[in-house]
C-alpha cells in the first residue's frame, strides 16, 4: 500500500516528529510508514487522516 503522507505533511509544515508526538507513536513509525515499510492500523491510520486534516482515502492507494 502506498501513500501520500509525506507529501501533505510537508504541505502542512509539520515535521515527522510533530506528527508522531500528535499521533501518540514514534517518529520512526511514521517514517516507516512514509517509506511503505510499514503499513498502520486502522486506528493509526485514522489518527494520521485527522492529523493531516485529510481523509483515509486521500492518504492511502492500494495497489
Amino acid at each position: 500500500m502506498k501513500n501520500h503522507i509525506k507529501e501533505i505533511r510537508t504541505e502542512k509544515g509539520l515535521f515527522q516528529q510533530e506528527l508522531a508526538d500528535i499521533c501518540e507513536v514514534s517518529r520512526q513509525t511514521v517514517n516507516a510508514i512514509e517509506n511503505n515499510k510499514y503499513d498502520p492500523t486502522l486506528e493509526l491510520a485514522f489518527k494520521l487522516a485527522a492529523a493531516l486534516d485529510t481523509t483515509v482515502d486521500n492518504l492511502f492507494i492500494y495497489e
